[in-house]
């Protein structure tokens, strides 16, 4: 069920954080900051946190509501890596620079945990994070992905978990191996949202909802931001609207594709029926093109995804259409109520790359591809850092190359479109 954007979808997390989403106000005057962020999801509420614990005066506009789009609706899997996984990196970056960018999103995975401790709230983080194999000849890539972590990325906590372990893990026979990483986990995204917002304000940042930027234009030595009732005059601005962004920066926003990918919470299962699901409670993703994902709630519900459309429509029914994925995986589920079914869009970059990058006090973060819990927060990092006056990851970033999608909007859906149902079939032949 899709919303207005006054509110948020009817999804699981917005019912579970119904208390924490107060509302905030919209922008009625002007105001003068030392950087304005568009975008109150991930990417712009973990750049904005740094800034403000920074001393700097920060004001986030956010044209709908806070966390309503992907922050808000994902599957809530923090999983060390990038969407595109190492080679690319290392094929742009070298050994060093992609390196460093494992080092980042590593970081990001003890920050997740760290910053709801520091800052005095809840975001149901759970350890564990299972990669699966669907296929016999696909076992391998678990094997080699196990020693490239540790001999080129220096990660050696991967343990590999054979077919006849699985059912310590999980309550299914799709799978032919595993692979386990003790440092990924599982969490409430809109809850992380809340705990941010409320952390950012607390020290001083200004949050404004239903204020959307219609355009910006250099000003002096920053930028001015016009939104519908009151402009921000800035030193820098950051774009953090990802798939969102569209005209308002459209040689930015050419450069991702909005992907529809939706999800399911199943009605509360009993203590026994959750624990032979997922026995050590870890989050599942597979190693498909078109790959399954699921997790248990705090309440014992199975949350399970991982179908998507690039043509920008979703399922008349999302439940109905998840269903028989859900089934696949666990048919003792047959037949399972189905409280929550939702979606939204994904920023896809053409070889989905992060592209994150800046000049001039203009700086921007998308790109993540359907994998942004812990990069968001690590490409948040090098862009506040860099308005900060430390611009080195920053640097490692832009020497990513970020390429438009052939075709414009109009041509790269079908496009794209096409290329999926190609990996669908490979994956199913």
């Amino acid at each position: 069920m899709f919303c207005s954007a006054s509110q948020h979808v009817d999804s699981y997390y917005a019912s579970s954080c119904a208390e924490q989403l107060r509302p905030r106000p919209a922008l009625d005057a002007d105001l003068d900051v030392d950087v304005a962020i568009i975008g109150a999801g991930f990417s712009g509420l973990h750049t904005a946190l740094r800034l403000v614990l920074a001393g700097k005066r920060v004001a986030v506009l956010e044209a709908s509501r806070i966390g309503w789009a992907a922050s808000g609706r994902n599957g809530g899997q923090a999983i060390l890596g990038w969407s595109c996984d190492m080679p690319p990196l290392e094929a742009a970056l070298g050994q060093e620079g992609a390196l460093r960018l494992w080092q980042l999103v590593r970081w990001a995975a003890g920050e997740i945990q760290a910053l709801p401790q520091r800052h005095g709230f809840d975001i149901d983080y759970r350890a564990g994070h299972l990669w699966t194999s669907v296929l016999a000849r696909r076992v391998s890539h678990l094997h080699e992905w196990q020693e490239q972590a540790a001999q080129k990325w220096g990660y050696e906590r991967l343990q590999f978990v054979a077919r006849e372990q699985l059912p310590e893990w999980i309550g299914s026979e799709r799978y032919q191996a595993g692979l386990f990483d003790p440092e990924g986990g599982h969490l409430n995204p809109l809850k992380l949202v809340c705990g941010l917002a409320d952390t950012i304000e607390q020290h001083g940042g200004l949050i404004f909802e239903q204020s959307r930027a219609l355009s910006y234009q250099a000003s002096g030595d920053g930028y001015e931001v016009q939104c519908e009732r009151g402009r921000v005059r800035c030193g820098a601005l950051v774009l953090a609207a990802n798939t969102y962004l569209d005209q308002l920066a459209p040689a930015i926003s050419r450069r991702v594709l909005p992907v529809g990918t939706y999800q399911v919470a199943t009605a509360p299962l009993s203590a026994e029926q959750a624990q032979s699901l997922l026995p050590r409670n870890a989050c599942v993703t597979d190693n498909q093109f078109v790959l399954d994902y699921f997790r248990l709630t705090p309440d014992q519900r199975l949350l399970f995804g991982g179908g998507c459309t690039y043509l920008g429509g979703m399922p008349r029914d999302i439940a109905a259409a998840t269903r028989p994925y859900l089934e696949r995986v666990f048919p003792q589920l047959r037949g399972v109520p189905i409280e929550f079914a939702w979606g939204g869009h994904i920023d896809v970059s053409l070889k989905r790359t992060p592209d994150v990058g800046g000049r001039n006090n203009l700086y921007w973060l998308q790109g993540f591809s359907g994998h942004g819990v812990l990069p968001t927060l690590a490409s948040a990092r090098a862009v506040a850092d860099a308005i900060l006056g430390d611009d080195a990851d920053l640097q490692v970033f832009q020497r990513i190359k970020a390429y438009d999608f052939p075709g414009g909007r109009h041509l790269a859906a079908p496009l794209e479109a096409v290329g999926k149902a190609y990996y669908r079939l490979r994956d199913a032949f």
